[in-house]
């Protein structure tokens, strides 16, 4: 019944498409940062990305794509940094976290007057006010991204587990690496509106640590890692709808309560095999 009367509205509808989408590709990108030891790394592209939010909007332009821009440029940056040995990767971290929110905050300011500009929708989520040419681009990119990490996912295996062996296998490291993190940009992108740039590294690193609590292998893991992905988002989604709560918290939230439960299940299986 409560499905039935979601589903009456438009709006309700590209949000549950929506929410789907990326309850699909963050963990599915997520698993590889975890594997790497980059879990924070969705938080740098996100105030990356705030910067291009704002140029879009003070400009008039879509923020989707100039958002777009700015997460790509600065993943690539950040990468080849890292690839030079110029400075540690944290530090790097460090400047786009930094450098990329107030660059968003500055710029935002310059705006005309009478120019609404708003960053609360791309900080935090507003997945509701989703439109139908907002969600054909979404889907594009979320296909594109669905495309290379199924694609690559043995190569992108080998660099997360051990890049000096995947280097001497042959492997095109330093260009796998850039896909990777390109990819992960695109991902921060399609997710800012349904969780939030402050809050997208969670829907990619809770699912995975909460499926690696109960899988056993990297592709078990991957898969349960995207259910429940799909399962929080769509969640948050409904009970933010009937709450009346900010998607992208009510959403993490609930990915937080999947990853709780299953730290409890865990602890439940562990301590009935020791009994036994």
């Amino acid at each position: 019944m409560i499905a039935i009367e979601v589903l009456q509205y438009d709006f309700m509808q590209r949000a549950l498409v929506l929410a789907v989408l990326v309850g699909v590709t963050a963990p599915l990108v997520g698993i590889y940062l975890v594997q790497r030891g980059l879990s924070l790394i969705g938080d740098g592209l996100g105030h990356v990305a705030l910067t291009g939010v704002a140029v879009g909007l003070v400009t008039s332009r879509s923020p989707v794509i100039t958002a777009l821009v700015a997460a790509v440029l600065g993943a690539v940056a950040v990468e080849l940094v890292r690839v030079r040995g110029r400075t540690g990767g944290d530090v790097a971290l460090a400047v786009l976290f930094y450098g990329g929110i107030a660059g968003g905050v500055v710029i935002a300011s310059q705006a005309p007057p009478g120019t609404p500009v708003n960053l609360d929708a791309y900080l935090f989520g507003a997945i509701t006010t989703t439109t139908d040419g907002d969600l054909a681009t979404f889907a594009l990119l979320a296909a594109w991204v669905l495309v290379l990490t199924l694609g690559f996912r043995r190569a992108l295996f080998a660099i997360s587990v051990d890049d000096e062996h995947a280097r001497a296998s042959g492997l095109p490291v330093v260009r796998l690496n850039l896909l990777l993190a390109v990819v992960t940009s695109v991902t921060v992108v399609v997710s800012m509106r349904v969780v939030g740039l402050l809050l997208i590294s969670a829907l990619m690193v809770v699912p995975i640590a909460a499926a690696q609590l109960l899988g056993r292998s990297f592709r078990t893991t991957a898969i349960v890692g995207c259910a429940i992905g799909v399962l929080a988002s769509v969640a948050g989604v409904v009970t933010s709808y009937y709450a009346d709560t900010p998607s992208g918290g009510t959403i993490v939230l609930a990915a937080i309560a999947i990853f709780v439960l299953a730290l409890g299940a865990t602890a439940l299986r562990s301590r009935l095999a020791r009994a036994g």
